[in-house]
């Protein structure tokens, strides 16, 4: 899959986290559709999507910055969040549905720049922490960062080309890109193209004080 940053900008900060890691293994429904004659008869078919979520969901966050003085750098850890894991998959109760070939649908339908986290890829987060490190100079006061991932998921209908077999339900459980954001407390919480991002929003509740502009706005 394409890997990406979720960025925010609105103080001039260049805000970019990376995340390595993109996700999963396939259900093992959808693997077995692959095997015996009628899998082969139904090689070749459509999908009908619908139901599809697609939400920004947080994966790390680094601990509370509070910059005392103006400096040139900063750096630490983002730690993976406790009890959080994606990993792409799709379930399926018929023939002719292969994971990868899923995956791939619904990035077609979705027209995303890039393909999106497929079955061979492992679970985000990594259970290890991040390092980061930013020589932005000028840093002063309090921030926040963290990590996050374009989780997509979606329920479909596939039928076999000629509509010989019975249609099979599936659901589809993948991302788009993995990414963050280093912003100040400072400022109101930024929502890229207009789109609520819903991990920046829980990192400045979270890591922000109560009474800065970006919790406030979270």
């Amino acid at each position: 899959m394409g890997r990406g940053t979720v960025t925010n900008t609105a103080t001039g900060l260049a805000a970019a986290v990376l995340i390595l890691g993109t996700a999963a293994s396939a259900d093992g429904a959808g693997d077995r559709g692959e095997k015996g004659d009628g899998a082969a008869a139904c090689a070749h078919g459509t999908y009908a999507w619908s139901g599809i979520l697609r939400e920004e969901k947080l994966t790390g966050l680094a601990d509370p910055i509070r910059l005392k003085r103006k400096t040139d750098s900063v750096s630490g850890l983002i730690k993976p969040l406790k009890g959080v894991s994606y990993k792409p998959h799709v379930t399926a109760t018929g023939p002719g549905v292969r994971a990868a070939d899923a995956i791939k649908a619904l990035g077609r339908y979705l027209e995303t720049d890039e393909p999106l986290a497929d079955p061979s890829e492992p679970a985000e987060p990594d259970e290890f922490p991040i390092h980061f490190d930013y020589a932005m100079g000028d840093l002063e006061g309090s921030y926040y960062l963290w990590n996050a991932v374009d989780l997509i998921e979606a329920d479909f209908t596939y039928t076999c080309q000629g509509g010989g077999a019975k249609p099979v339900k599936g659901y589809v459980v993948t991302w788009g890109t993995t990414g963050g954001g280093f912003m100040s407390c400072s400022d109101r919480v930024f929502e890229p193209l207009g789109t609520p991002d819903a991990a920046a929003r829980t990192a400045a509740r979270t890591l922000c004080p109560a009474d800065s502009p970006a919790a406030k706005s979270a």
